[in-house]
């Protein structure tokens, strides 16, 4: 993995030690978050994004940051421009469509550099705390659920979503990488997010291997594998929450009836990364990389996938229908 330029690596220092605001009653950063390929150990040497998710005091409920994060986005965008100079950096921010952004988007090199890298700075609420490395309290998910929908604050939990992906062996983080590298060549149109493909391969390797040893060929052909049946794909994880809880239990119930792929978020039910997007254009890029050379043994045979359920089973809720 390549190294940023020097000056980029004061970036997390920089919003750490620039972004103040001006009224009393706003704090500086509780902490900062570095996400994305980086934050999580599977960046490629060149394409990879930086997300840094800025966790507030100022923000103290779901509510509190629906109204004030348009504010904050501008400080920060305010605060880089003025220091762009004495910092000796470019920068050149991406136009939010929305009229409530949820992230400032920017491109930064050094101006001793031809190098561009992007940067994806989102405000959040510090839901989590201190991360230990240990399960949530259920009662943050109970919390989150009516106020959120489609993972609109899964930037809350990006310390899970990280570990999650860090935990994992590293020749799994190598696979990820190999699979990254296959979607970064594919033509650029509005596919399926590559969060999606990292945790179809997370999920690929732990019921085709779950091992340290295993054939890279066989990991990226099982993974192409689950894209060609994306109709049928509904998988989900217990690490950080799971069906004790009764109105955890139901929202996990009403998410895993949804349309085919149903991919949910590790760290955030409410997110169900499977949804929209072109997943019948991915699968015809699966289907043709398959046949390729690079998914044959060298007698000239296919690549065989690891063969696995579809489906992870869950509890459903049965109903007796009693006519009088």
């Amino acid at each position: 993995m390549a190294l940023m330029p020097r000056p980029l690596e004061k970036m997390p220092g920089f919003i750490l030690g620039k972004l103040f605001l001006e009224t009393q009653c706003v704090k500086p950063p509780v902490c900062l978050s570095q996400g994305g390929s980086l934050g999580k150990g599977t960046a490629m040497k060149q394409g990879s994004d930086v997300d840094l998710v800025v966790f507030l005091d100022v923000f103290r409920s779901y509510g509190d940051l629906e109204e004030k994060r348009k504010w904050i986005i501008e400080e920060i965008e305010r605060r880089l421009t003025e220091c762009q100079t004495e910092l000796n950096l470019d920068v050149h921010f991406e136009k939010s469509k929305w009229p409530k952004p949820r992230v400032l988007q920017f491109r930064l090199r050094s101006k001793n550099s031809e190098d561009w890298i992007e940067f994806d700075v989102l405000p959040a609420l510090d839901i989590l705390g201190q991360y230990d490395g240990s399960r949530p309290d259920p009662q943050k998910y109970i919390n989150l659920i009516p106020a959120s929908k489609h993972g609109y604050y899964a930037p809350c939990f990006t310390e899970l979503q990280k570990h999650f992906i860090v935990d994992c062996p590293t020749k799994l983080k190598n696979l990820i990488r190999l699979v990254k590298y296959w979607y970064k060549e594919l033509p650029e149109q509005s596919l399926p997010p590559k969060y999606a493909l990292e945790l179809l391969t997370v999920y690929a390797w732990e019921k085709g291997s779950g091992g340290t040893k295993f054939s890279m060929a066989e990991g990226f052909r099982t993974v192409l594998w689950l894209i060609e049946r994306h109709k049928q794909i509904c998988i989900y994880w217990t690490k950080y929450y799971d069906f004790e809880d009764e109105t955890i239990k139901r929202h996990l119930q009403t998410q895993l009836r949804k349309n085919r792929p149903v991919i949910l978020d590790p760290a955030d039910p409410t997110a169900n990364i499977g949804e929209g997007k072109r997943w019948d254009l991915l699968a015809q890029h699966a289907i043709y990389y398959a046949s390729l050379r690079c998914c044959r043994n060298l007698d000239g045979s296919f690549v065989e996938p690891w063969i696995m359920p579809l489906e992870v089973p869950w509890e459903q809720e049965h109903w007796n229908c009693i006519l009088l």
